[in-house]
C-alpha cells in the first residue's frame, strides 16, 4: 500500500527545498523531523514527477481550502551506502515554485554535474 492511499491522517513538514549545484538541502524550519538534510548531487540518482499524477489533496493550512498539488520526489544513496538509498516525497506548497519547475532543475543541475570532467 502506497503512502498517498495509506488511511489516517498524514502529517506534513514544510520544508525549505534548495537546489545547488553542491546538491539538495532539505530545511525544517519548525524542526518537527529534523533540521537540515544535505544530499550531494553525486547521490541523487533520480528527481521526477509522480507518474501517476497523483495530488496532495489536503486543507491549505492557513486558508484552509483544499490544495490540488502535484506530488514529486527525489532519490539519494543513504550517507555512507552503496545499496540503500533514501526516497523523498514532496507536493508543491508554492504556486511560484511549482513541482515542474523544482524537479527540472534538479535534473538540469544532476545532467551538469555527469557531464562535469571528473579529477
Amino acid at each position: 500500500m502506497g503512502i498517498l492511499s495509506q488511511r489516517g491522517p498524514i502529517v506534513p513538514t514544510v520544508v525549505h527545498f534548495k537546489v545547488s549545484s553542491q546538491g539538495i538541502t532539505l530545511t525544517d524550519s519548525n524542526r518537527q523531523l529534523f533540521f537540515r538534510r544535505h544530499y550531494p548531487v553525486s547521490t541523487v540518482t533520480y528527481s521526477g514527477m509522480d507518474p501517476e499524477d497523483r495530488r496532495w489533496t489536503q486543507p491549505n493550512r492557513d486558508t484552509g481550502l483544499p490544495m490540488n498539488a502535484k506530488c514529486f520526489g527525489f532519490i539519494a544513496r543513504k550517507t555512507g551506502s552503496k545499496s540503500d538509498n533514501a526516497c523523498h516525497l514532496f507536493a508543491e506548497l508554492d504556486p511560484e515554485q511549482p513541482a515542474t519547475a523544482i524537479v527540472n532543475f534538479v535534473s538540469k543541475v544532476m545532467i551538469a554535474h555527469m557531464n562535469k570532467p571528473q579529477p
